[in-house]
């Protein structure tokens, strides 16, 4: 049986500084702070509520980010 990988850590950098930058350029600089995984949402979609160390949720309307989380 393979080994379970260690669960990652999240960038120390805060989420809501997210809030109101391009999308693109918010999801560029989430990798660049280190989140191995960003994921873009519409505000309203519909998520499974699995939570997921390193990952960033950016909810996004009209090119913008309205709401950012972790997991």
């Amino acid at each position: 049986m393979a080994p379970i990988p260690p669960p990652q850590q999240a960038p120390g950098d805060r989420p809501e500084e997210y809030v109101g930058l391009d999308a693109d350029a918010a999801e560029r600089q989430a990798h660049e702070r280190g989140w191995p995984r960003v994921r873009r949402l519409a505000p309203d979609a519909i998520i499974t509520m699995e939570h997921m160390p390193g990952r960033l949720n950016l909810a996004v309307s009209e090119g913008r980010v309205v709401r950012c989380w972790q997991g």
